[in-house]
């Protein structure tokens, strides 16, 4: 069983930069899939950006799509989420999930971290 550790999360002027990484231990991450969700005060959690086991493939959401930048390193077990021109309405927690299968669908995923917040401001 993987365990999930976020990292990296903070608060940050509009138009700034974080990058969070998800650090994975109990289990060689290369075999699962990985994504990054969010889940802002009263709304649902949200897709944010997904990466297949190797890397070779991503997926992100279209509110982040050019912004953020899903990435990993399997020889360090540590997925990483560069989120640039960060906007206010980024603000949330950010959650770091894994599964052996690839999925867009926060449902889908067994694994989850604890989650960082992110915070923008204006």
């Amino acid at each position: 069983q993987v365990q999930l550790k976020e990292s990296g999360g903070g608060l940050a002027q509009a138009g700034g930069s974080l990058r969070l990484s998800c650090a994975a231990s109990g289990g060689t991450s290369s075999s699962y899939s990985m994504g990054w969700f969010r889940q802002a005060t009263g709304k649902e959690r949200e897709l944010v950006a997904t990466i297949s086991r190797s890397g070779g493939s991503t997926h992100y959401a279209d509110s982040v799509k050019g912004r953020f930048t899903i990435s990993r390193d399997n020889a360090k077990n540590t997925v990483y989420l560069q989120m640039d021109s960060l906007k206010p309405e980024d603000t949330a927690v950010y959650y770091c999930a894994a599964d052996l299968l690839y999925s867009d669908s926060a449902g889908a995923y067994t694994y989850w971290g604890q989650g960082t917040q992110v915070t923008v401001s204006s």
